[in-house]
């Protein structure tokens, strides 16, 4: 280490750097000395780093990170929390934000009933709005771009005879505004989601009984004009029983071709592994400890029935209600309870097996997961339920109606749930569509619920969960920070995103919030006034941010380091003066 003029001991100059903030840490080397000195000491920034972020000492640093200081540096400079420019052209609460793919274009969606689409250039500004009033929306509620940004989705809340409100998704074609389609979508906040470039997933609902249901998830082409008798235009997907009062909701869909690449890995085990047997850093390499080690699928999360000891569905339906009549069942069942057993009893064998082998390999990277909520207790979101897409399912060529099924097979099963013993209130996916982030609200420890139309309190406190999806297992501690307090029944959906190193997620606390994936930890709250409805981060600059809120404004958010860029761009207005100056003079 350098010497040069008084020094303090590296414990005191320590000490006082923990009182400074993000700014006077790495500003004070202009002024000092000493800190010259000391300003690549590895360990000093290290301490420095654990302490002053409060991240626990078994994380180990960011696999991409060259040093501690750098890190440091990383997490100041680089979060999109500097206020830019706010877009006021709604005028009712917006619901929703998306970037297209290209990071050139978003959309946003309001309770206005207006979606929006904005240029996405040095400042922010509006290209095109567009008024769903006419097709007797209520308001629009999310939209989506296909993967080559030349179709948008819009979902929203249709308002049908008598008042009733569905669901509907329009499409619209970027190239000049025009709508080309739409579909009806129930219920509403199915949302909807592309499965490739002219394809799009939507849902709808039959009622079998007063809380037993049926979803059918529909595969429907963007052109629903095509005149050709040898061309579909919209075909069965899956068919799913709901029990309880249940249904499915907000669909989404996950490509299985990049989780042996993903761009962070969270597993630490997994990221040492990785690193170890490489001599240049690739966060997409696999070691061979890694493949090495046993991995154990997971179980099938069918909702199956105890063994009957081998006695047929009908023979088991038969005699429960033998049973019943009979009155040898104790105790007795309630309405519900009855209506519950005889669906499960009529369903097990009706049902299609869940695909083998749900975890991704090689020989299946062009599979698809479908991803949506739904339950099997009550009516409030709390499971995940995965369901494997097969490449011959990703077109609405072949059967219409699912002809192909045999008599049995009237109903899909899932190939896998994930239980969350909370009400979901978000989800998203990370870009390398690795890892499902969970916004949810935790129930009680040990609730019991007995009536399906009432399920248990929720926390203000909202856990943000994370799934491995190519494990199929819950990694690291769930995030906190963010809360909500309507409930059950007025709890809403607040939308999340996911960049490269961040999390990012609304609230109703009037704030936007901004983790880091590695660490856990969070870094920034994102100030509004009134509730923080959807964040988004543009997908080829994390560091910007936009977030929207009840308080009618879409607020853009960039980083440290991007405003001094920005600003160092813009032409200096007494450069310009002093031009002028000059020019009349002469």
């Amino acid at each position: 280490m350098a010497a040069g003029g008084p020094r303090l001991p590296d414990t005191v100059l320590f000490e006082i750097f923990l009182y400074l903030d993000h700014a006077d840490v790495l500003s004070v080397g202009l002024v000092c000395q000493q800190w010259r000195a000391v300003a690549r000491d590895e360990f000093l920034w290290k301490e420095l780093f654990y302490r002053y972020y409060r991240v626990s000492r078994d994380v180990p640093r960011h696999p991409a990170a060259v040093s501690w200081y750098d890190e440091f540096q990383r997490l100041y400079d680089t979060i999109p929390c500097v206020e830019v420019q706010a877009l006021k052209e709604h005028n009712d609460q917006v619901l929703h934000l998306s970037f297209s793919h290209s990071g050139c274009l978003f959309a946003s969606c309001s309770k206005d009933c207006t979606v929006k689409i904005w240029s996405n250039e040095l400042d922010i500004s509006l290209q095109h709005s567009s008024n769903m009033r006419p097709y007797n929306w209520s308001y629009t509620q999310f939209s989506q771009f296909n993967s080559d940004d030349s179709l948008l989705l819009v979902s929203g809340v249709f308002v049908g005879p008598h008042n009733s409100s569905s669901g509907e998704i329009a499409v619209i074609s970027m190239e000049n505004f025009t709508l080309l389609s739409r579909v009806r979508n129930k219920p509403y906040d199915v949302f909807g989601c592309w499965l490739n470039e002219t394809n799009l997933i939507s849902g709808n609902l039959h009622r079998i009984g007063r809380i037993t249901s049926c979803s059918v998830l529909w595969l429907n082409n963007a052109f629903q004009g095509i005149e050709s008798e040898n061309v579909n235009v919209v075909k069965r997907l899956f068919k799913i029983q709901n029990l309880n009062a249940s249904t499915i909701r907000t669909v989404m869909v996950a490509d299985c071709s990049r989780y042996d690449s993903p761009d962070l890995l969270l597993d630490y085990e997994e990221q040492l592994a990785a690193s170890s047997t490489c001599p240049v850093f690739d966060l997409g390499s696999d070691s061979e400890e890694e493949e090495a080690k046993p991995k154990q699928p997971p179980e099938p999360a069918v909702q199956e029935l105890p063994d009957a000891g081998g006695v047929p569905a009908e023979d088991g339906l038969q005699q429960f209600f033998d049973d019943i009549m009979g009155g040898h069942m104790r105790p007795a069942m309630t309405d519900t309870e009855l209506e519950t057993k005889v669906a499960e009893l009529f369903v097990r064998n009706r049902t299609k097996p869940p695909e083998p082998n749900l975890l991704p390999t090689d020989s299946n990277s062009k599979t698809k997961y479908l991803i949506f909520t739904t339950g099997c207790l009550t009516y409030s979101p709390h499971q995940i339920g995965i369901k494997r897409i097969l490449p011959h399912q990703m077109t609405t060529a072949g059967p219409v109606l699912g002809e192909e099924r045999r008599s049995d097979e009237f109903f899909d099963s899932l190939d896998h749930v994930i239980d969350i013993h909370g009400h979901i209130i978000g989800m998203g996916l990370s870009p390398d569509h690795r890892y499902l982030y969970v916004n949810s609200r935790a129930w009680p420890r040990d609730c019991v619920i007995s009536d399906p139309m009432q399920p248990p309190p929720i926390a203000e406190e909202i856990d943000l969960h994370v799934f491995d999806l190519k494990t199929m297992k819950e990694v690291k501690r769930a995030l906190r920070a963010h809360r909500a307090y309507t409930p059950n029944e007025e709890c809403f959906f607040i939308f999340l995103d996911v960049s490269r190193d961040f999390v990012a997620s609304g609230a109703e606390d009037r704030h936007g919030y901004i983790w880091d994936r590695h660490y856990n930890i969070c870094l920034a709250k994102l100030q509004h006034d009134n509730v923080v409805n959807s964040v988004a981060f543009s997908p080829v600059e994390q560091e910007l941010l936009l977030t929207a809120s009840d308080d009618t404004t879409i607020k853009v958010w960039r980083s440290p380091r991007a405003v001094r860029v920005r600003q160092a761009r813009r032409p200096r207005p007494r450069k310009l003066l002093f031009s002028w100056l000059m020019n009349q003079k002469s």
